[in-house]
């Protein structure tokens, strides 16, 4: 086993193993350590869109192919509002710039089967993971493997690509970041379930709460329910959810069918500036955590793996990473946040009030009275290119 590399990057999930293939079609050595087994990995379920961005990303890298191939293209959204049915064209109005639903578990077998049919070195497994000597010229990272042997790497950078509980963003030296976190007051419950595809990803507003269903194949759907915290609703009976859903969607017909999954999402927000320290540079959610309004959470992952994987081929424009990153971070979570305040608010105004779901109601209406403003949201929804920080 090789003892240096020019990269190790820490964590197999969507950032890391899209700078893994970043890098290795450009010929630049790098070692993915992961604390789990593939099988773990490339199981868990997680809601996916590339967004369009995105989409141009992997094509800049001959990954559209592999990664996105057979992925359905985003085509209108629906909104419901007290039961009433709007439509919105969001690639047209995007200058034509569609989506892709690709759930994560996917993205993530597709990026780990190419990265190693390519040859790429990913170790699963890899226990204690330690960097070492992060402000020097030769970082080091230490590990254990699954038979208790120890390892170490010597490289020129070391990718924290481990999410909000890796080990790579608690490595910084306390005082070097500055972190902002924010709870949203709101619970999301969601459900994989039997039951027929929407035509459109639809999102329903009523006085009983937001509700969402998007398709996960022909014959089964994820269904979302907002709950209030503190509440457990996986303990609901499945009656209880369908009757919940049927109501809040405004769909009395909506077959109830067994339900396989259950979650529940915390709707959050976090990040930690600078997004770097030394030559220890934090990607996706190891630096920000956003809520899932607007899909925007792997994307942020796969442009901040494009950005330093750019700045890594080029030798140039590592000094900008965090700034170009958080440029971007920063104009995602306004956006998220707008969108979640916008369909939660317009609906049960318990917790809001009326004044503010009023406003909500007015901002969810001008999407469809305003070409400008629609114009602008489906901008955001198909991902924006932000350029390169000034130093």
């Amino acid at each position: 086993m090789p003892a240096d590399t020019t990269v190790v990057i820490i964590g197999a999930g969507p950032a890391g193993m899209s700078l893994a293939n970043f890098l290795q079609r450009r010929g630049v050595s790098c070692v993915v350590l992961e604390m789990r087994d593939r099988a773990y990995v490339e199981g868990r379920q997680r809601a996916g869109v590339i967004d369009h961005r995105a989409g141009e990303i992997f094509a800049e890298f001959g990954l559209d192919g592999p990664v996105a191939a057979g992925g359905p293209v985003e085509t209108l959204l629906e909104i419901r509002t007290d039961g009433v049915p709007r439509l919105l064209d969001v690639p047209a109005l995007a200058g034509g710039r569609p989506s892709r639903l690709v759930p994560q578990q996917m993205l993530v077998q597709r990026l780990i089967g190419t990265f190693l049919d390519g040859g790429g070195d990913l170790r699963f497994g890899a226990l204690d993971v330690t960097p070492h000597d992060l402000g020097g010229d030769r970082p080091r990272v230490t590990y254990r493997d699954a038979d208790g042997g120890e390892h170490e790497l010597s490289c020129d950078y070391v990718a924290g690509c481990d999410g909000f509980h890796g080990v790579s963003r608690r490595s910084i030296p306390e005082g070097e970041l500055t972190t902002y976190s924010f709870d949203h007051g709101i619970g999301w419950y969601t459900v994989l379930a039997d039951s027929p595809a929407p035509r459109y990803p639809l999102m329903a507003v009523s006085r009983h709460g937001f509700a969402a269903q998007f398709a996960r194949g022909p014959r089964a759907s994820r269904f979302y329910l907002q709950y209030r915290p503190g509440d457990d609703p996986r303990q609901w009976p499945d009656e209880h959810t369908w009757s919940q859903l049927r109501l809040r969607l405004g769909d009395e017909s909506l077959p109830a069918g067994a339900i396989t999954g259950r979650e529940v999402v915390e709707m959050r927000s976090f990040v930690a500036e600078p997004m770097s320290y030394g030559r220890m540079f934090l990607v996706g959610d190891a630096a920000h955590i956003i809520t899932p309004m607007g899909a925007k959470g792997m994307n942020l992952a796969i442009a901040d793996a494009y950005v330093l994987a750019r700045a890594i081929i080029d030798g140039d424009g590592l000094d900008e990473y965090s700034a170009t990153c958080l440029r971007r971070t920063w104009d995602y979570q306004e956006f998220s946040r707008w969108y979640t305040e916008m369909v939660h608010d317009a609906g049960d105004d318990s917790v809001s009030g009326p004044f503010r779901r009023r406003l909500a109601l007015a901002r969810l209406d001008r999407l469809f009275r305003s070409p400008p403003a629609a114009a602008a949201f489906a901008d955001l929804m198909a991902g924006t290119e932000v350029s390169r920080a000034s130093p």
